[in-house]
């Protein structure tokens, strides 16, 4: 089983599509570029087939400091997410 990253990513890009592997990395940059700023800004992004990436919010929270077990609070945060297609789930299932 093989991993895909951005180096892989870049060389099948440029391999399939005929393109010089600059071409495919700017290609590259700018797609995760306007995914970052979209995400950013509160938005989503849909990858049709795919899934849809989000920004959640996690809400404060008290937790506890592993070394010294004193109570901590947690400010609320937004972290990315995301959310599978249903087409996706399928083929990862095997379906």
């Amino acid at each position: 089983m093989a991993d895909l990253n951005k180096k892989s990513l870049i060389e099948l890009v440029a391999e399939k599509q005929g393109l010089t592997k600059k071409a495919a990395t700017e290609i590259y940059d700018l797609v995760v570029e306007e995914m970052t700023k979209t995400l950013k800004k509160g938005g989503t992004v849909d990858v049709p087939g795919f899934g849809k990436f989000v920004v959640k919010k996690r809400k404060a929270r008290t937790g506890i400091n592993p070394t010294t077990k004193e109570k901590i609070k947690i400010p609320a945060s937004k972290v990315p997410g995301f959310k599978p297609a249903k087409a996706l789930k399928e083929v990862v299932k095997g379906k």
